[in-house]
């Protein structure tokens, strides 16, 4: 008797990363993020001619973006030759990425800490991205324009925080209108691993974010630069009086040009005075130097793209929810969320997380055994333990299922009419549990549905059901508490229960039962079955396997079957049919049907929680089948395997006549 799952301690999924195919993607991306970072530090400090703020950002950027940081620092900034450098970065459009890095490497810092933060504190969407905001423009202008930049700007470090505020709004708003949209819609998309920061996944988002942040950011960037509102790239050279070339402001004109820009003087010899907000210090052309009303304009255009960039989200997904309450959910392929999709609702038509399988059954393991109980004080007492394992439905297919016992089905339980039963029921699953004892009449504590007649069992308890048992028949346990899931993931067994007067038991030479079963198995994920989109399955089982891993019923000519068959799939009613000639059909829902009552048919539509009880005879020797009408259900993931697949079983009859 199998009362845990103490056989197998190793869980086969703790340390598995892998779970998506885009997982082997992330991680190549970030071992090239890795080295692309390594190299563009290694560069700036030992070779690149550039004020240590630059060489920062660029390291920092490419950390983010990898092999496109690493791409961006050898075209827009990496000295080609020796004493170049400072005609290499004159190019406006290369002046631009540097006011571009040195936004992204201050914000995107800030923005990165907060997401961390917020996400660990469990505050919803909504306010994660208003927070993110607050931290990058914070980050961005207090440390690396005010503070970092000091040198590069003169005056004090305030004076500094009050000529860095508008160039740094427009360019944070622009920034954020891209880069907020992209990480909320991914991360409350269909993978919500996005949402945790112990996942790969989510630093692939803030690192994609990052980027689309970087692309809308750029052009504003340009007109900044051009403008003198923002410093560009820069050359960190002694000169022949020991002043770094590019740093500081300077009436040199070789200091100006290492910024990419030269100041004219006017036709009347003066030097305009100095744009509004100017970091440089410098003065450009009354027909170039940038008006209140076009900083104005920038700042309202860019504020109107960071509001549209964060009310976009909320028209997709659900901007209430926090990484804490959607739990690193993946939803199907295909499956439908919308702005209003609970997290409950999230949870339970996730997939199983693989690194939840505390025991792989053998690929040739059988549901439904027979469980023996034992006896205590003339009771009998079975124990059955919920947990997560790998189970094989068909060669080289496996589903992450919720299982008793270790098995799928789960443990047969088979009783006698009027026995006292007690049934103690542990839980390790990942969530609550409880168990029904399909149409027993018992006293209302003992039926199970959770929150209703008992509080559900919580991880690691136990919870025992006691009661006599006053029927006999064809039953059926399956759990009542997020059963939409549980028991479409594998929560469920057959209860028989056989009449206490051997003569009311309806004669047959064998005895076949029949749990019906559907699966989804999508992107090496399982999926709890469901009637909507995205949800339907791609697999179907007789107690636990698809054909042709179910098993063969063997018989003789003349012998009689009794087959019982149980609903205890969710999704779809089956029209099981049996070759060979009619059935009669005996019991239905675990009552036996007056003779008079009985009747012949070849076909039964079993629906979820509905049993039949039918008499076959064996007629004519050869393969027959029991199989679902419904031909979609008799494929694996919509393929014919030898003949067929999903809810098939042969019977095969021999020509010796049944003793």
């Amino acid at each position: 008797m199998v009362t845990s799952l103490n056989l197998s301690k190793q869980r086969p999924g703790e340390l598995l990363l892998f779970i998506q195919p885009v997982d082997y993607l992330l991680a190549a991306w970030l071992f090239l993020a890795a080295l692309s970072t390594a190299y563009v530090a290694w560069d700036q400090f030992r070779n690149n001619p550039e004020p240590a703020v630059m060489k920062w950002g660029f390291v920092l950027v490419t950390l983010y973006l990898g092999p496109v940081g690493l791409l961006l620092y050898v075209l827009a900034d990496k000295e080609p030759r020796p004493d170049t450098h400072e005609d290499f970065v004159k190019p406006l459009w290369k002046q631009g990425i540097g006011s571009t890095i040195h936004c992204v490497a201050g914000d995107a810092t800030g923005i990165i800490i907060a997401a961390v933060i917020t996400a660990i504190a469990g505050l919803p969407m909504w306010l994660d991205i208003i927070v993110e905001y607050v931290a990058g423009f914070a980050v961005g202008l207090f440390v690396f324009q005010a503070l970092f930049m000091k040198n590069m700007m003169g005056g004090s470090y305030w004076q500094n925080v009050r000529g860095s505020f508008m160039p740094e709004f427009i360019s944070m708003n622009a920034m954020m209108a891209g880069m907020a949209p992209v990480m909320a819609i991914l991360m409350m998309g269909r993978d919500m691993r996005a949402m945790w920061p112990g996942e790969m996944l989510f630093w692939g988002v803030m690192a994609f974010g990052i980027g689309i942040g970087f692309a809308v950011a750029y052009p504003f960037n340009v007109w900044l630069v051009l403008k003198e509102l923002k410093h560009g790239l820069m050359t960190a050279r002694s000169g022949e009086h020991g002043e770094a070339v590019g740093q500081a402001p300077s009436k040199d004109s070789a200091s100006r040009m290492s910024m990419g820009h030269l100041s004219e003087p006017d036709h009347s010899g003066h030097t305009p005075s100095a744009s509004p907000g100017s970091q440089h210090g410098r003065k450009l052309p009354p027909a170039l130097a940038p008006t209140r009303t076009q900083l104005a304009t920038m700042a309202g255009f860019t504020l109107i793209m960071l509001v549209g960039g964060y009310a976009y989200p909320f028209t997709l997904v659900n901007m209430r929810l926090s990484a804490h309450d959607v739990g690193r959910s993946i939803m199907a392929p295909g499956m439908i969320m919308t702005f209003d999709t609970p997290a409950g609702a999230m949870k339970d038509m996730a997939a199983v997380d693989p690194r939840d399988v505390s025991f792989e059954a053998a690929a040739d393991a059988r549901g439904a055994s027979v469980l023996e109980p034992r006896m205590e004080g003339g009771v009998k007492v079975f124990d059955l333990t919920a947990s997560v394992i790998r189970w094989t439905i068909l060669p080289g297919v496996t589903v992450d299922a919720y299982a008793y016992n270790g098995q799928v089905p789960g443990p047969t339980l088979r009783v006698t009419e009027g026995d006292r039963v007690r049934i103690n029921v542990r839980k390790e699953l990942p969530e609550s549990t409880t168990v029904h004892w399909h149409g027993l009449v018992l006293p209302n504590e003992m039926d199970g549905p959770a929150e209703i007649t008992q509080r559900p069992i919580e991880p690691g308890e136990t919870f025992s059901y006691e009661y006599t048992v006053g029927q006999r028949g064809t039953y059926f346990y399956h759990t009542h508490d997020h059963v939409d899931r549980q028991q479409a993931l594998g929560l469920y067994g057959a209860l028989i229960i056989d009449p206490k007067n051997p003569a009311d038991a309806l004669p047959a030479d064998a005895e076949y039962v029949v749990q019906l079963q559907e699966w989804i198995k999508r992107d090496w994920l399982t999926f709890p079955a469901m009637p909507m989109e995205g949800a339907l399955p791609n697999y179907f089982t007789i107690n636990g396997k698809a054909y042709p891993a179910t098993e063969t019923v063997r018989m003789n000519v003349g012998e009689t079957l009794k087959v019982r068959f149980i609903g205890s799939n969710t999704t779809a009613i089956h029209p099981m049919h049996i070759h060979g000639g009619p059935f009669e059909v005996v019991a239905v829902d675990g009552e036996t049907l007056a003779q008079s009552a009985r009747y012949l048919a070849d076909t039964v539509n079993v629906a979820p929680g509905q049993r039949y009880d039918v008499l076959w005879r064996a007629r004519k020797p050869g393969k027959w089948l029991i199989h679902c009408h419904i031909s979609h259900h008799t494929t694996n993931n919509n393929v014919e395997t030898e003949g067929g697949g999903g809810l098939m079983v042969v019977i095969d009859v021999a020509t010796g006549q049944a003793g």
